[in-house]
């Protein structure tokens, strides 16, 4: 399974569009085999959760998201874990476990990653 987090560095972004990289973490048998970086290619309304789509990521970890995007991630049946901070590899390995809980921070304007509030 490919699991994406939208990192700021090796931490979970706060908001989605607006995080520096996604880390793709490659699972198999509930661990971690495997990690790439890949630099966030622009938002733009609608491009990323398609362009991890394509990726073949099955889930994706932020700290909030747009609507929009959320939207999108379920027309494609990718799972959508928000409201999550700290390390992306310990929010892997927690969601491994089956204690990820999405908390539904969904962010309603849609311009800067602080006015999403707290996450």
């Amino acid at each position: 399974m490919k699991i994406s987090v939208a990192c700021d560095g090796k931490n979970v972004s706060g908001h989605f569009g607006h995080c520096e990289n996604f880390t793709i973490f490659e699972t198999a048998d509930g661990k971690i085999v495997s990690t790439n970086s890949v630099q966030n290619p622009g938002h733009k309304p609608g491009f990323l959760p398609n362009f991890l789509g394509d990726m073949g990521v099955e889930v994706i970890i932020s700290g909030g998201m747009g609507g929009g995007a959320v939207d999108i991630f379920n027309e494609r049946n990718i799972e959508v874990i928000v409201g999550v901070t700290g390390d992306a590899t310990k929010a892997v390995e927690t969601y491994l476990k089956g204690e990820l809980k999405s908390t539904g921070s969904v962010c309603h304007k849609h311009e800067h990653a602080h006015e999403c509030g707290n996450h």
